[in-house]
């Protein structure tokens, strides 16, 4: 297959579905502090250091068994403990291949880009049943 340089060359804009945009909006802003900064009709755009996403109005639901989309941060203890703060309830797992401590779980292996040798992550759902993620590589988290 070709490669086609229009994709190659585009940003990427994660969309997740929200049943109540006017719940979803409210959890962004109380839990996580985001405000958008574009609306449309059923849609809210918000703005990250390195990127957008989208919450849109949506009949249908995200069933929640994997990740959806991920925020990389420099000091995961200090961003799971400011969101706990807010009232932000983090999932905890114990299963084979996946431990956390503290909410956050050490993650073995990596992509080779991120000079690390894995990944510390937390995860919680949105008020709309979305799983989303917390990580910072195992690089950043030695500094």
């Amino acid at each position: 297959m070709a490669k086609t340089s229009q994709l190659l060359n585009a940003s990427v804009s994660p969309r997740l579905p929200a049943q109540d945009l006017a719940r979803a909006r409210k959890f962004y802003a109380e839990k996580l502090g985001f405000e958008p900064f574009e609306e449309r009709p059923g849609g809210l755009k918000y703005q990250c250091r390195d990127g957008t996403f989208v919450l849109f109005e949506s009949s249908g639901a995200s069933d929640g068994s994997f990740t959806q989309m991920a925020f990389q941060v420099d000091d995961i203890e200090a961003a799971v403990a400011e969101l706990q703060a807010h009232g932000l309830k983090f999932e905890e797992y114990d299963e084979p291949g996946l431990k956390t401590v503290n909410c956050i779980a050490d993650v073995e292996g990596n992509y080779p880009s991120t000079n690390s040798s894995g990944e510390r992550a937390a995860w919680f759902y949105d008020s709309e049943g979305n799983l989303l993620a917390i990580g910072q590589s195992a690089a950043a988290s030695a500094k």
